[in-house]
């Protein structure tokens, strides 16, 4: 518990890092296994977590994209975007803006609607039931090549009226945003937002290649921009967002303890900075828990953390007025929760 435990579960507050697949919890998990007749590397929910004990971002991924293959109907994906959206409304975010990983899919020989038809329909049931309004970010697997990204790509073209944006995911080292400059460009081309990881584990030229050869309109993570004082004036002229989060920083060691976690820094240095939860199924916490962990470590105060619920509407791609509402509300509840 935190002195502001009261205002961060008060305060609306927008999630822009989310991978929804990272959102599957081992119960469900073995729920979609025992429907499916699927076989996963796990006998019991208490040995899944103990499996959640990483060292670098790839000891992540190799069991993230084993738990993955569980996920095969239009069923199971809208189950599991509404037990995300459940989490989320209870810590009052009212906006998601949600990755999805369809090559993890189809590369099992789910089709490409199939995944998008089960997730859009959790994404409508979280607006009828939760008045929590949501939009779909496909990302790119940069471990595979760009021939596979523009395929994807093309797989798309039905679906692009109900998918607001493109990202790249996945492992970062040794995949630098250049090598998806040509589908990045198309992407541009057909109105979709840009948006990509880069500076978690990857170099501050790693976010530069984002911005000048990707033109993301949005940064994930962007943590060691902060090795680079040229690109850091850069990001605070332009008011770059940047979708960091904290708890997955913590567990896949980007930082040793919380207390290192370079958010107070970014703030300084003005930089649009969002908390969010990225795969908080793996990590230890939906978005309220990484807003209570800087909490805890004494690394924000009650202006902190007004400053980055704001910062999460103004950085998503809602329209002005949808910002606008949903900021006169967090002013509501500031004024509530007077210092």
């Amino acid at each position: 518990m935190t002195r502001y435990d009261t205002l961060i579960s008060a305060m609306p507050k927008a999630e822009l890092h989310l991978h929804i697949e990272g959102s599957l919890e081992p119960e469900l998990m073995f729920a979609l296994a025992k429907r499916n007749k699927a076989d996963i590397p796990f006998r019991t929910v208490e040995e899944v977590h103990a499996a959640y004990r990483f060292s670098r971002l790839q000891d992540f991924l190799d069991i993230y994209y084993a738990g993955a293959g569980v996920l095969q109907t239009e069923e199971d994906f809208r189950d599991l975007a509404v037990a995300y959206f459940e989490r989320a409304d209870a810590d009052n975010v009212r906006h998601a803006e949600i990755f999805f990983d369809p090559q993890t899919h189809t590369a099992r020989g789910i089709p490409f609607g199939v995944v998008a038809s089960g997730l859009l329909a959790g994404m409508q049931e979280a607006r009828d039931r939760f008045d929590l309004t949501s939009d779909l970010i496909l990302c790119f697997l940069r471990h595979l090549d760009e021939e596979a990204a523009l395929a994807t790509l093309a797989d798309a073209e039905p679906w692009l009226d109900r998918i607001i944006g493109v990202g790249l995911d996945s492992s970062e080292v040794g995949h630098p945003p250049s090598k998806f400059a040509n589908v990045f460009a198309r992407a541009g081309l057909m109105g979709l937002k840009r948006v990509a990881h880069a500076g978690e584990e990857g170099p501050p030229e790693y976010v530069v290649e984002a911005l000048d050869r990707l033109q993301v309109d949005r940064l994930d993570h962007g943590n060691r921009s902060l090795e680079d004082k040229t690109l850091t004036a850069r990001l605070a002229r332009t008011g770059m967002a940047l979708t960091v989060c904290p708890l997955s920083n913590l567990k896949l060691c980007v930082v040793s303890e919380m207390a290192e976690h370079p958010v107070p820094r970014m703030l300084r240095q003005g930089l649009r900075v969002t908390v969010n939860s990225d795969d908080p199924a793996y990590f230890g916490g939906y978005v309220n828990d990484n807003y209570r962990a800087l909490a805890a470590a004494g690394l924000v105060d009650r202006d902190d953390l007004l400053l980055l619920a704001r910062n999460s509407f103004l950085g998503s791609f809602l329209g002005d007025a949808e910002v606008a509402a949903h900021l006169a509300v967090l002013d509501a509840v500031a004024r509530e929760h007077a210092a």
